[in-house]
């Protein structure tokens, strides 16, 4: 009879619990190549039992749905993959410190040579958190996690954050909760502040907000559905904030329909070696009477192909467009598209690219962006392996415009001047990879196009982020 048990930690002494086996994955630690993995999956087995040990505030039916799957392995082979597989599901629920699982032979009276048993062994955890570092583009903060965890056993979480940053300061209040057991499928709901100063438009913003969201799979990448609702404070910086700005002053309340796709396919998010990236957003927003809604695009496509002597390509493509949902109505500047600075369009300060006023940069309702980049080791490397492996010589071609259509209209020509109208800079540096945490670039930027009102960097350029195109 096949079965799944859940039970709270035995209560025995250590003297009357039976000797367990190594954990699989060192069982099996010499034999992990090819024809290994083909014997492995051409012994037959049975599983009789799971066994979940160390349960005591988690209900059982949440890690039943997690492990179940065990019982169909066929194979030695299966049982170690498939085992695998719901420790990994499990892990994923985020309320276990410890999971490791074993593989015994089944004890039962009916147990033929080819039966077994899965044992997990799991330690719960009800509190986390902990101190970390943030990095934004030229932005640093420290993060300040507490959470409450499995509050009624079914892998229900709050999350308390604070983060204190040179230009940002946020603070949240968030729940969460697999939807159908599934650890894959996580539904959020929660409260935010954020506080952020945009020195390059002058302004500076407090938003309040109420958010859920749902988080799931599919073939094809993630997806994340979101509705939103923002209380926005806007204000200046300083009095020689620029009018353009200044005249969009004020409070206003703006509820959102958001769904992004995210299909993320590279070896290393900092400085990847091989693969592809693609995102795209898509946004629809109604902002109270003072400032009517818009339907907002965006979307980003990265590729990365490794060459010979160690030699990396990579192209970069992007680009956006927002239409107001009434015409000839204006969208609020932190609605806007920005472009420029030194991990995007190089060459050009932070969002300094398009549109201006006094200084002070406007954005605009539509832009576009692309890069070719050759990634090489260092001359002087000493060896594969070495801690010279985070530093590559980095040389760039940037082009992109940012501009405003009209779609109403002059809607042809003015996409038609968004193309003609680039920018262009070309040049060469270094990039380092900072752990996981960061990339940084140092460059010598020549920008060869430049538009009046853009605010460029001839020279040197320093930029630390972890987004970059």
């Amino acid at each position: 009879m096949e079965s799944v048990q859940a039970k709270q930690p035995p209560t025995t002494t250590p003297e009357q619990q039976p000797q367990k086996l190594k954990p699989v994955h060192r069982m099996l630690l010499g034999f992990t190549g090819q024809e290994d993995r083909k014997i492995f999956n051409q012994i037959p087995a049975h599983v009789n039992k799971v066994h979940v040990d160390g349960l005591e505030h988690t209900k059982h039916d949440i890690v039943i749905k997690q492990v179940k799957d065990v019982l169909e392995a066929q194979s030695i082979g299966e049982i170690c993959v498939r085992a695998h597989t719901a420790q990994s599901k499990l892990r994923k629920l985020d309320i276990f410190k410890d999971i490791q699982f074993f593989i015994d032979t089944s004890k039962g009276k009916q147990s033929g040579t080819n039966d077994y048993e899965v044992i997990f062994e799991v330690e719960e955890r009800r509190l986390g958190g902990g101190i970390h570092g943030e990095v934004g583009t030229n932005d640093g903060a420290v993060r300040t996690a507490f959470k409450f965890l499995n509050l009624f056993g079914r892998a229900e979480n709050v999350n308390m954050e604070y983060s204190y940053g040179t230009k940002m300061t946020s603070g949240s209040l968030m729940f969460s909760k697999p939807l159908f057991e599934n650890p894959d499928i996580l539904f959020r709901t929660g409260g935010y502040q954020h506080h952020g100063e945009y020195p390059w438009s002058g302004y500076r913003t407090i938003d309040r907000g109420l958010l859920a969201d749902i988080q799931f799979p599919s073939r094809l990448g993630s997806h994340t559905l979101s509705c939103e609702g923002v209380w926005r404070e806007l204000g200046c910086m300083n009095r020689t904030t620029a009018f353009a700005v200044r005249e969009q002053a004020g409070h206003s309340l703006k509820y959102a329909l958001k769904h992004v796709f995210a299909r993320d396919h590279r070896d290393n998010n900092i400085l990847p070696n091989k693969g592809t990236l693609f995102t795209c957003t898509q946004e629809l927003a109604g902002v109270d009477d003072k400032v009517l809604g818009f339907v907002k695009h965006n979307m980003e496509f990265q590729a990365f192909k490794q060459l010979p002597l160690s030699t990396v390509f990579q192209l970069s493509l992007g680009g956006g467009i927002m239409k107001p949902l009434q015409s000839g109505t204006e969208v609020s500047i932190q609605d806007h598209f920005f472009l420029g600075g030194p991990l995007t369009l190089r060459g050009f300060n932070i969002n300094a690219v398009g549109p201006s006023s006094d200084g002070n940069a406007l954005g605009a309702n539509a832009y576009w962006l692309g890069g070719l980049h050759l990634y090489t080791p260092l001359p002087f490397r000493i060896g594969k392996g070495g801690f010279d492996d985070h530093f590559r010589t980095h040389m760039f071609v940037n082009a992109g415009g940012l501009g405003n259509v009209n779609f109403d209209s002059n809607m042809k020509e003015d996409l038609q001047r968004l193309a003609e109208t680039y920018r262009l800079s070309y040049g060469l540096g270094i990039v380092v990879r900072i752990g996981g945490l960061a990339r940084l670039e140092l460059n010598y930027c020549v920008p060869a196009q430049v538009r009046q009102g853009d605010s460029s960097n001839v020279g040197l350029q320093f930029g630390i982020g972890v987004t970059f195109s």
